[in-house]
């Protein structure tokens, strides 16, 4: 899944940036990105978009569907410019620029409120998943249970960017150090 994520970071950066800040402009390139690969309902996160590409293609992109992701791409990016985003790195200062003043808010107004959402979400989560793999699902409620799964994970993801949220720098760091080679037989 990470190399998913990463491939579509290099390759169709204005959706996976948009997937990454969720909200409408999540929405817009999961269905720009849905339409593209003949999938209707794309959770609008990069793991529901990495979920979605490998459901449309369990053997591998075809070069039908990489065309048609970057024609999704390109057209994705027009619309962006016609909302006066001219590149990706607008998108991500609008991102990071709404962590910080969530952040900023939270501390000027001494709010508790995001801590305590962000505990019920976590205990929910984690209690979510131990239930599913203590207790099982029945067959008749598998796709509600594995769709909360999903949506607390996707909220789980939030929780923790809010908290611990990377900037683009991180992000190139992790970039270069996957690439880097291997240190002194350290494989």
């Amino acid at each position: 899944m990470a190399d998913m994520k990463a491939f579509l970071k290099g390759a169709f950066p204005f959706i996976a940036t948009a997937a990454s800040m969720g909200g409408p402009f999540g929405a817009m390139a999961a269905n720009a990105l849905g339409k593209a690969i003949g999938v209707d309902k794309v959770d609008p996160s990069p793991d529901g978009i990495a979920q979605a590409i490998a459901s449309a293609a369990p053997a591998g992109l075809t070069g039908d569907q990489l065309a048609a992701m970057k024609k999704a791409e390109q057209d994705f990016a027009l619309q962006m410019q016609q909302l006066n985003f001219a590149n990706v790195d607008d998108l991500e200062k609008i991102a990071a620029d709404d962590r910080a003043n969530a952040r900023g808010r939270q501390i000027q107004l001494k709010d508790h409120f995001p801590e305590i959402l962000a505990t019920l979400v976590t205990i929910g989560f984690f209690f979510t998943l131990w239930f599913v793999f203590v207790h099982g699902v029945k067959p008749d409620t598998h796709d509600l249970a594995m769709t909360m799964v999903g949506t607390l994970g996707t909220a789980w993801v939030s929780v923790i960017a809010y908290y611990f949220g990377s900037s683009k720098g991180s992000d190139r760091k992790t970039e270069l150090l996957a690439a880097a080679p291997a240190i002194g037989g350290l494989n």
